[in-house]
């Protein structure tokens, strides 16, 4: 299952500052959720807890009925398209997909399937094996996404530095992640400080304030 649930989710910083404040929330398997409201809402550091990039004050974490909190950020099937993607320019397309793969010492076999099989989903065969430097920022955009759903996750965290690119490519990777969620099954948070972006999905988005949740209304 790849349900998320966030029970009295809590991050106070040593200053004092409370960034998300008992925060609860049921996301279901398969679901795409927005979070939106203004800089310094919490948003971020809600996702940022999940992926375990930022330690819990207090509260839970389950995807599905394990319990997140105490496991490390490569062990929690995730995956996470961060402003901080950064593509090895030394090496190919390829390469970089594979990457992550081969750390944690994948068959060669079962590299090759998935990464050929991440390059046909994202359209992004025929440069497989050029430098990522060559590349137009939006495929450098597309094998970041491809790096990310390589390891299969059940959930992708999208933060919106991911996405702090012309408008274009900004469209261009919401069709992505809107694929994403809907070919491939995968349950999708998404972060936007952007009130038209929000509705516009016309997706289950959650609206906070000073790190509390204001309203949640469904598509």
């Amino acid at each position: 299952m790849a349900s998320v649930t966030l029970e009295h989710l809590t991050k106070t910083y040593p200053n004092g500052f409370v960034s998300v404040d008992d925060v609860s929330l049921s996301i279901e398997d398969g679901e795409f959720v927005v979070f939106h409201g203004p800089s310094g809402c919490g948003k971020s550091t809600i996702l940022r807890m999940i992926g375990g990039l930022e330690d819990i004050t207090s509260g839970r974490i389950y995807l599905g009925r394990d319990l997140l909190n105490d496991i490390l950020p490569r062990d929690r099937h995730l995956a996470m398209a961060f402003q901080n993607y950064t593509l090895y320019k030394h090496f190919n397309v390829y390469d970089n997909i594979a990457l992550g793969l081969r750390l944690r010492n994948l068959p060669r076999t079962v590299i090759d399937s998935r990464v050929k099989e991440a390059a046909k989903f994202f359209g992004i065969t025929d440069v497989l094996d050029q430098k990522i430097r060559l590349l137009s920022a939006s495929d450098r955009q597309r094998v970041a996404l491809a790096r990310a759903v390589v390891f299969r996750p059940k959930v992708l965290l999208v933060d919106e530095d991911f996405a702090r690119q012309d408008p274009e490519l900004r469209v261009e990777m919401l069709g992505d992640i809107l694929e994403i969620n809907e070919e491939l099954g995968i349950t999708v948070l998404y972060v936007t400080n952007k009130q038209e972006e929000a509705v516009g999905l016309k997706k289950k988005t959650v609206f906070m304030k000073d790190g509390k949740i204001t309203d949640i209304r469904s598509s």
